[in-house]
């Protein structure tokens, strides 16, 4: 595999995990959301995921608005970016957290569908 792809896919997937893990720490209240590492980390990851992906995007010439697939990805990632805004910050109660970690998996999972399959439709889902 082009160690351009690796690498995103690798940092996709350490992203959605610690995305997780720390909905999992939100979700218990537990102080520890609070190490400042773990509220750095996450942006680094997510910069240098969103820098490969472009850097991918070019390689590819495969653009938003010109490429329906990735439109769909890019869409399905500003909706991913708000339901982990919501989880982090915005929902109250271990019910509200839950459901908005869940289903930003869930768009994740379209996200990685669509990579996959280069298609707009369900991807993987």
């Amino acid at each position: 595999m082009d160690p351009l792809k690796l690498t995103h896919v690798g940092l996709a997937l350490a992203s959605v995990t610690g995305f997780m893990a720390r909905g999992v720490l939100r979700w218990r209240a537990s102080p520890r959301l609070r190490a400042r590492w773990l509220r750095i980390l996450p942006h680094v990851l997510d910069s240098l995921l969103l820098a490969t992906g472009i850097a991918l995007a070019v390689r590819l010439a495969q653009y938003p608005f010109a490429s329906s697939w990735l439109t769909a990805k890019l869409t399905a990632l500003v909706v991913y970016i708000l339901l982990g805004m919501l989880a982090m910050r915005r929902a109250r109660g271990r019910r509200e957290v839950a459901l908005a970690v869940v289903a930003a998996v869930l768009v994740f999972a379209y996200m990685l569908g669509v990579a996959v399959t280069r298609q707009a439709g369900l991807g993987l889902l």
